[in-house]
């Protein structure tokens, strides 16, 4: 379970697979100058509601891994986030595509 922080205000648990993903998607955003929404649905211990954040070229983010092991980049999950991300609703956690999830398990 790793950990995203906003401005120092803003804390959300992920797992590490998926926030090294996030992690790709946002730099690469960001890299360009470009800013959007970020969206996720909140976990139940905090009320079961939705936070939306705006990320921009200037936002203090950390990214906190639990895991010692970096994981391995799904490019089909990095393409279908950054498709989302340059969308009018922004940036939001989507399913890892099945198929290339089995195969990159089975790769390591």
């Amino acid at each position: 379970m790793g950990k995203l922080s906003y401005e120092g205000l803003v804390k959300v648990d992920f797992e590490d697979k998926i926030l090294f993903h996030l992690q790709t998607v946002i730099g690469s955003k960001l890299r360009r100058g470009e800013s959007f929404h970020f969206t996720w649905i909140d976990d139940t211990s905090i009320g079961n509601g939705r936070t939306a954040i705006w990320v921009h070229p200037h936002c203090a983010l950390v990214y906190k891994y639990y895991g010692s092991r970096r994981p391995q980049l799904n490019t089909a999950w990095i393409e279908a986030l950054a498709f989302a991300a340059n969308s009018p609703t922004g940036l939001y956690v989507v399913p890892e595509p099945a198929e290339l999830a089995a195969r990159a398990e089975a790769t390591i």
